[in-house]
């Protein structure tokens, strides 16, 4: 059954006196370590954005890059999570590393990165996922897997080799308010450490589990 499945988390602790006093400097750490302990898609975070109706939408998404600036990913701008932006730029991030027993909450607003950095990064993405992104549609409906097939070998008939970015993929960058480090630990008694921007400076606060 369903309630019998527990798992009592034994890997870490996350305490007052080991936590860094920068979220972003803590967030490094903890995804150093998950790229090290080959944890599978360490880079996967979930994506949630709001709709015009006030409903919640996740997806998975990967980080591409991170900086003290924000969180770089990279998408087609016609599909429905960038309308969602659009309509409300006030998103939210979670990465979860089960190894580890571990899981980062990010709140903030999103915008869109420099057209330059979206075309630097496009042309360091493998051939075919250039292709790709001329190819699909991203949202629309579309009558079968062989019609992306089919829309590739069109767009490399047409480009070659030189694929050009379109100007409908490119990337975003969310930038953070407040972030939530979670370690799980022994009968449920979990560390939670909540940093909130508060005056130019990072409040640090421990939660309840």
């Amino acid at each position: 059954m369903l309630r019998d499945l527990r798992k009592n988390y034994e890997y870490g602790t996350l305490d007052e006196k080991e936590i860094l006093n920068n979220p972003f400097d803590q967030f490094e750490k903890w995804l150093r370590l998950a790229i090290e302990s080959d944890q599978q898609e360490p880079t996967a975070m979930i994506l949630s954005t709001v709709d015009k109706d006030l409903q919640p939408h996740s997806r998975m998404v990967l980080l591409k890059e991170f900086t003290y600036a924000g969180f770089v990913f990279y998408t087609n701008y016609a599909g429905h999570k960038a309308q969602q932006i659009a309509n409300n730029n006030r998103v939210a991030l979670a990465f979860f590393w089960p190894s580890l027993e571990r899981q980062v909450r990010i709140e903030g607003s999103v915008k869109k990165v420099n057209e330059a950095v979206s075309t630097h990064y496009f042309h360091s993405r493998p051939i075919e996922s250039q292709l790709s992104a001329w190819a699909s549609p991203q949202s629309q409906v579309i009558p079968s897997h062989e019609y992306l097939e089919e829309q590739v070998k069109l767009y490399k008939k047409k480009f070659g080799d030189n694929v050009p970015k379109p100007s409908h993929w490119g990337g975003y960058i969310v930038q953070p308010n407040s972030f939530e480090f979670w370690q799980g630990r022994q009968n449920r008694l979990h560390d939670r450490f909540l940093f909130e921007m508060e005056n130019g400076d990072w409040k640090i606060s421990r939660l309840a589990p």
